[in-house]
């Protein structure tokens, strides 16, 4: 029987308009250290915008996320709306600011945001069928418009972002960035990361214990 894969939404490439890229890394390194299977996948669509990582400032010029985040991924991709839920056995979303620029518009619109529907449609699909979800750093925020009201997550400590949170029916939980926080009843595993890590070992140990989880809880995964 063949082993179904983890699918790793990614939301471009770099820290300020995309997937972080130390947060993706270990992602799929402690994936593949652990011999479980993963499959990158990202929204054909345009970025919000581009930000030059070495100034901060936005630049004159449009990317489009599946393309940006195939340098992730080593080519290794395939766009989500071509993705079927029933091929995979868990989701994680590595963190960036391409969580709440392109996969969602929080970056943007605060509490009042929504999700892109393909993001929303894939995930939702998942969590209809009981299969574990992880959300690291940033990605959280999205948690109340993919999971419900009254859906339990951690972004850190981040009074703000907490707040977003509460104000779109979340419960947000305070969490120290070496740990992670599990919302039984539905199944979704979040950590902090660089919402809190100063280095990429200190982000590392709350990504290894969250990918631990979902390995953990992999349904329908045959070893």
């Amino acid at each position: 029987m063949e082993k179904k894969k983890v699918a790793v939404i990614l939301s471009g490439c770099g820290v300020y308009d995309g997937s972080e890229i130390y947060e993706s890394t270990l992602v799929m390194l402690a994936l593949d250290k652990a011999g479980v299977a993963y499959q990158c996948m990202a929204p054909n669509v345009e970025q919000l915008h581009v930000i030059n990582h070495l100034t901060g400032e936005e630049m004159q010029e449009k990317r489009n996320v599946l393309v940006e985040s195939a340098r992730l991924a080593r080519g290794e991709i395939i766009d989500l709306a071509d993705a079927n839920p029933d091929d995979y056995a868990g989701l994680i979303f590595p963190g960036g600011f391409g969580a709440a620029k392109n996969l969602s518009s929080f970056a943007v619109a605060g509490a009042d945001m929504v999700v892109n529907p393909t993001v929303a449609n894939f995930t939702q699909s998942m969590h209809m069928m009981n299969k574990i979800i992880g959300l690291v750093c940033i990605a959280p925020v999205m948690a109340p418009l993919l999971f419900g009201e009254g859906v339990k997550c951690t972004i850190g400590t981040d009074k703000d972002t907490a707040a977003v949170i509460s104000a779109m029916g979340g419960k947000h939980q305070d969490c120290p960035v070496e740990d992670f926080y599990v919302d039984e009843e539905r199944n979704i595993v979040t950590t902090p990361a660089y919402m809190l890590a100063g280095s990429i070992s200190q982000a590392a140990i709350g990504i290894d214990k969250l990918v631990g989880v979902v390995i953990a809880r992999l349904r329908f995964y045959v070893i």
